[in-house]
């Protein structure tokens, strides 16, 4: 009987091991998913990348505007 028991146990291993290897199996070899992941990804950081871009490109403007008006003031200034 124990030996019957152990080879049972010995199944249920052997068997949770096989799904273990076919999930790691379909999830290491599922091309579509992973594309689609990456795909939505890669647009999704150059979303937000222009959005970045966007960002900086008002900032650099707002910069020279008050660059301007600060040269402006200090060249028309008096006190230079």
């Amino acid at each position: 009987m124990h030996i019957r028991a152990a080879n049972i146990v010995r199944a249920g291993e052997s068997l949770m091991k096989l799904v273990s290897d076919l999930k790691q199996f379909l999830i290491l070899n599922d091309f579509p998913s992973v594309n689609d992941s990456i795909s939505y990804n890669a647009g999704m950081y150059k979303e937000y990348q222009s959005s970045i871009d966007k960002k900086l490109m008002n900032l650099r403007d707002e910069m020279a505007a008050d660059l301007y008006e600060l040269e402006e003031e200090y060249y028309s200034s008096m006190y230079k």
